[in-house]
């Protein structure tokens, strides 16, 4: 088995296999690589344990390589690349992607902030899932003042993954305190960026256990969507349903 040679380090929360509970391929059995640290202030976390840039684990690479085969499972369809933040490590997404491709025939996903358009392009050839998630402007994850660059680099990011003829999807987490406007302009202002067909689907995904928005908030949304992306879908978080990990 061909190892990594560096010595190189990443900080990682856990490593397990669960089943997917989110987005487009929810329900799929997934090996999860949960990266630490991360930058956003998203109410909705469900991974706060995994936010501190120095909580999880360091390790070395071929010490998560080791993890990473010891956890995987038969059947297994794809490997998540999620946090916290991954893209905070980019080296290390890279040289593990490398090696779940050389070693395996799963498919490589990322899950980010996409808060990076440049460490996200170098992390793009190892992949070949992307879910883009957007957040709107009312959502204060970051400070106002440097929305427009987040919304900016979501979308760079975007349009990154699909020129590259990634499969690609997007999501957006809806709270029963988001603003329909605001929603409004994110959804437009991706769409003029966008084909309907560069996506497999875009995902509203409301919140759990915090400020969890009503059925009608929900189908305001979808409606909005629609029109623009007519693949649109209200998915919740399924393993929060069933009490996986």
């Amino acid at each position: 088995m061909q190892r990594t040679e560096n010595k190189a380090t990443a900080r990682v929360s856990e490593i397990f296999t669960s089943i997917e509970g989110e987005g487009i391929f929810v329900g799929k059995k997934t090996l999860f690589i949960r990266f630490s640290g991360c930058h956003l202030k998203c109410r909705w976390c469900d991974t706060k344990y995994a936010l501190p840039l120095d909580s999880g684990t360091e390790y070395q690479m071929d010490e998560i390589e080791d993890l990473i085969i010891r956890e995987l499972q038969p059947f297994t369809y794809k490997v998540n690349f999620t946090g916290g933040e991954p893209l905070l490590q980019t080296d290390a997404v890279i040289k593990l992607a490398d090696f779940i491709k050389k070693q395996t025939n799963l498919k490589t996903y990322i899950e980010s902030s996409c808060f990076d358009s440049e460490l996200f392009s170098k992390v793009l050839p190892y992949i070949d899932i992307c879910k883009i998630e957007f957040k709107t402007d009312d959502s204060k994850v970051v400070e106002n003042e440097v929305y427009d660059n987040l919304l900016f680099n979501e979308i760079k990011c975007l349009e990154l993954a699909v020129e590259s003829n990634k499969t690609t999807y997007i999501k957006i987490v809806v709270t029963n305190s988001t603003n329909l406007e605001s929603f409004k302009n994110l959804v437009y202002s991706i769409s003029k960026k966008i084909k309907p067909s560069d996506i497999l689907g875009f995902i509203i995904q409301p919140s759990h256990g915090v400020d969890q928005p009503t059925v009608n908030k929900l189908l305001d949304t979808y409606d909005i969507v629609q029109p623009m992306f007519p693949e649109v879908r209200i998915i919740p978080q399924l393993h929060k349903e069933i009490g996986a990990r």
